[in-house]
């Protein structure tokens, strides 16, 4: 069996995966390859952004505890890998990175793991693109094998 490849995924892609009013066909393709043919890289903030979309859906009526529970657990078998060295990049290559680019310091985060490992970066976002192809991050294709 090949080794996965391996790609940045924004939690914009993973919360279009969990809101029917997000839905999107680039979110969609990787979700079908993502458990068989891919792997994932996110940085430390990950889990907290996509925990925090849960409770605001929650909130705003969009989903319910229930409906966060199911896809909490289906995102915990994913292989999705934590990149664990956004703390300790935070004042310095993840800060000076989000000046530069008028990035938040959570987008700059995502941008800064795909830049140290080389690895491209899907997202939906489209400031975080327009700061990635700009620094020569690639944008994950779901048609290509180039990774």
């Amino acid at each position: 069996m090949s080794t996965p490849r391996q790609f940045v995924l924004d939690g914009s892609v993973t919360l279009a995966w969990y809101f029917a009013d997000e839905a999107n066909p680039y979110a969609d393709a990787i979700a079908r390859l993502l458990p068989r043919e891919l792997e994932a890289v996110v940085p430390t903030i990950w889990p907290l952004e996509i925990a925090n979309a849960f409770l605001t859906g929650e909130r705003r009526r969009r989903s319910t505890p229930a409906q966060s529970a199911k896809w909490a657990g289906f995102l915990e078998v994913l292989p999705i890998t934590i990149d664990g060295e956004g703390s300790t990049r935070a004042f310095r290559e993840i800060l000076s990175l989000g000046r530069e680019r008028g990035l938040s310091a959570y987008d700059a985060a995502y941008l800064e793991v795909a830049m140290r490992r080389g690895l491209p970066l899907a997202t939906l976002d489209a400031k975080l693109k327009s700061a990635a192809v700009t620094v020569g991050v690639a944008i994950y294709s779901p048609g290509s094998d180039a990774n």
